[in-house]
């Protein structure tokens, strides 16, 4: 006896109507399982807010105490209606769940937004083994290849050290949530906040310094970060959204200022001639090629739904293979900025 999908799409999102919820819906619904706090899978309005217990203080920072949220441990087993669910880590950004959906027809995994590096700042990804695997393809395609983060982060501090020798301040665009955090504990682990480091104070855009918040009260321990000052010293660096370019303050700075900005998408030429003037560094708390290689292996799923990125590349690549791979085209952007 065949069964239907799990999860179909509706135009309020991902459904699965055996459970009679959504999974990070884009219109308010009267009950949500939230993979993630970035504003392309979070949003408020909804009646009642399933996610994980470790994304609770991210969660209630973005979407506000008002918001019902119910916190689910990793692993722990939750019946809704007909199936059972479950959330597991997937890296990406502190508390970042994949869920997985057991129920008539067998097991379906909605990976959200994942990587399958792992660092400091959040919980390392969990293969989960499913019938179905829903996945993202930001990056999917073989051009996307990432080095080891601690590289990166030896390229941000050498530049940094220079324009503190010049008698310069940095500023270095990064995503408010997840990247912002990644990059202080990497920057604490490259040996920027020691002594004779050659480099000033790190200073945070107020939307980093209320993430930085969120982290400490999930038991994140990251370096002191004070919010921007009105005059930067000299051999500083600020971690701010790319809000922040060109504003009055930047312009009342009296430091010479180089700026710098931090994504995936910095691995194409094209992408980082677009940043005129901008020093581009490749990190990104997405999977690169070899990592969703890698995750949709781990699941041993046969069929495989791609969802946003370069999700018709990666669909036929995994047909190529034996796979039975399908497009799901939803409303989650890609280039939201969490690259």
């Amino acid at each position: 006896m065949s069964h239907p999908d799990l999860v179909t799409l509706r135009p309020q999102g991902l459904y699965c109507a055996a459970g009679d919820f959504y999974i990070d819906p884009w219109r308010p619904v009267h009950r949500a399982v939230v993979t993630h706090g970035h504003a392309d899978h979070a949003r408020a309005g909804h009646a009642a807010v399933l996610c994980s217990a470790r994304g609770l203080p991210v969660l209630r920072t973005r979407l506000g105490e008002q918001q019902p949220l119910q916190g689910l441990a990793w692993g722990e087993r939750l019946r809704l209606g007909e199936v059972t669910v479950s959330l597991h880590p997937a890296s990406h950004v502190l508390g970042a769940a994949q869920v997985r959906i057991e129920g008539p027809g067998g097991t379906w995994v909605v990976s959200g937004d994942y990587r399958t590096a792992s660092d400091a700042s959040c919980d390392p990804f969990e293969p989960v083994r499913c019938d179905v695997f829903i996945t993202e393809s930001t990056f999917g395609m073989p051009i996307y290849r990432w080095q080891p983060q601690a590289v990166v982060m030896d390229e941000i501090l050498q530049w940094w050290q220079a324009t503190a020798r010049e008698g310069g301040a940095c500023v270095l665009y990064t995503y408010a949530l997840g990247k912002a955090q990644r990059l202080l504990l990497g920057l604490q682990a490259a040996g920027a906040f020691e002594a004779g480091a050659g480099v000033g104070p790190v200073f945070a855009h107020s939307a980093v310094a209320r993430l930085n918040e969120a982290y400490a009260q999930a038991g994140i321990a990251l370096p002191d970060c004070p919010t921007l000052p009105e005059q930067l010293p000299p051999g500083s660096l600020v971690l701010a959204p790319q809000s922040l370019q060109g504003s009055r303050w930047m312009q009342r700075q009296r430091p010479p200022l180089r700026e710098g900005t931090i994504s995936g998408w910095m691995t194409t030429r094209g992408a980082r001639r677009r940043q005129a003037g901008v020093r581009g560094f490749v990190l990104s708390d997405h999977a690169d090629w070899p990592g969703l290689l890698q995750a949709i292996g781990g699941t041993g799923a046969q069929r495989v739904i791609v969802t946003h990125g370069q999700q018709h590349f990666m669909a036929r690549w995994l047909s190529e293979q034996g796979l039975q791979g399908e497009v799901l085209q939803t409303a989650f952007d890609a280039r939201d900025g969490d690259v």
